[in-house]
């Protein structure tokens, strides 16, 4: 017998409450993460460029920014599409050496795939891996309020997990 166990007494009040760690609610339920807990840890900045920018420009801005994609907007801050690194490099491979002066626009992707921040991050990283690729805009009410990478998800659920089990090991341990 555990040398915690202590036996009830003749004093011990026998109560019709039944009490349960867990329930089949509590397992089911769980708050999901959102894309506004990840913007909120990560920030809501998003670089762009123009339809008019060059290839040239866009390639300098993915460099110096040290990033993946870049959204397209129009001088009022507009979504007119994404331009990734993928996009790139396929059009250097089909036009070698003719590749960087070429526009944005004419590069770019412009059915863009976005999400809201009220968006559950598992929807989004599904979105993702089903639509293969790995930037998505965010819009709240129409604007850009940020981007969020098939990285960011991943390491944001990392995150998650880390705190889970080590809320479970205390638990545990006491």
């Amino acid at each position: 017998m555990p040398a915690s166990y202590q036996a009830p007494t003749r004093g011990d009040a026998k109560s019709d409450k039944k009490t349960v760690s867990q329930s089949v609610s509590s397992n089911l339920t769980k708050d999901t993460a959102s894309v506004r807990s990840l913007l909120s840890g990560k920030g809501g900045a998003v670089f762009s460029v123009s339809p008019d920018d060059t290839l040239a420009d866009a390639v300098t801005a993915l460099r110096d920014k040290g990033i993946g994609a870049l959204v397209v907007t129009d001088s009022g801050g507009a979504l007119q599409g994404i331009l990734s690194e993928r996009d790139i490099v396929r059009k250097l491979a089909e036009t070698p050496g003719q590749t960087l002066p070429q526009k944005v626009s004419e590069n770019m992707t412009k059915a863009v795939e976005t999400c809201t921040p009220d968006d559950p991050l598992i929807d989004v990283l599904r979105r993702m891996s089903e639509g293969k690729f790995r930037h998505m805009p965010v819009l709240e009410n129409g604007a850009l309020s940020g981007m969020i990478t098939i990285g960011d998800v991943v390491n944001f659920r990392l995150k998650e997990l880390e705190h889970e089990a080590l809320q479970l090991k205390q638990m545990i341990v006491g």
